[in-house]
């Protein structure tokens, strides 16, 4: 389960990287005028909305992942996931602004906040969790590398699991932001996001080790004979349907 722990951890130190996309909502949270209790209660379905997102995502990509490994494409698959990921923190972030690669995904920025400006004005549970849901939905760097790590889990169940651990992973600092924002100061958050690129590194090496097939219990386990054989008889039954 060491995939759980690199998303959680990547999920913790990245939402302090994420504040200029999360944060300023978390902050606007309608909950100033609430008492203590009904304070808790919104601010954590609304955190609930973000992670549901977040685990939809997990299940969608997982599948994507799992087709990949019934036909034996896994490793290969995250050893390919894992350099793409190395390569990101390898090109300037100034590189990719200006190549415009980034532009269709944020094209949709503008429709969703004006859909979770919307909600704001409702002031119901039932609109933080929506406000929750739709700030899932955001363009965020972050959850990108997240989806990748869930569809390098190669399992539908993990993939969703993964992408779970990352949202309750930025519970606790999105979680007081919105009830305290003075608890982290800028020089705690400064310190904090210049290790964000270190755990994303370190999560790109486990899954290219994961790929490697070198036999490491829990890192690079390697893929038993029984799974091999299972896939290597889809593969019979599939080449006997053609020649049929």
């Amino acid at each position: 389960m060491s995939f759980i722990l690199a998303a959680i951890s990547l999920g913790f130190l990245g939402s302090f990287h994420c504040i200029g996309m999360c944060g300023p909502i978390a902050l606007a949270l309608p909950v100033h005028n609430k008492t203590r209790s009904e304070k808790l209660i919104a601010i954590l379905t609304y955190n609930f909305g973000r992670i549901l997102t977040y685990s939809v995502f997990g299940l969608v990509f997982g599948l994507i992942g799992q087709s990949f490994a019934l036909f034996g494409y896994q490793q290969i698959l995250s050893i390919i996931l894992g350099s793409l990921i190395l390569l990101g923190l390898l090109i300037p972030q100034r590189l990719i602004n200006k190549s415009g690669i980034l532009k269709n995904l944020y094209s949709v920025l503008n429709n969703l906040k004006n859909k979770i400006a919307a909600q704001f004005q409702k002031n119901g549970i039932r609109s933080f969790f929506s406000i929750g849901l739709l700030n899932g939905l955001l363009p965020c760097g972050l959850v990108y590398i997240a989806i990748t790590g869930a569809v390098a889990t190669g399992n539908i169940v993990n993939g969703m699991l993964f992408m779970a651990a990352f949202g309750f992973g930025t519970l606790p600092f999105m979680f007081a932001i919105s009830f305290t924002s003075h608890l982290f100061g800028a020089k705690t958050r400064s310190s904090i996001r210049k290790a964000v690129p270190v755990v994303v590194g370190v999560m790109a090496i486990l899954l290219i080790l994961r790929g490697l097939n070198l036999g490491i219990s829990y890192i690079s386990p390697k893929i038993s004979e029984d799974s091999s054989a299972v896939v290597n008889t889809c593969h019979k039954q599939i080449n006997c349907c053609h020649k049929k």
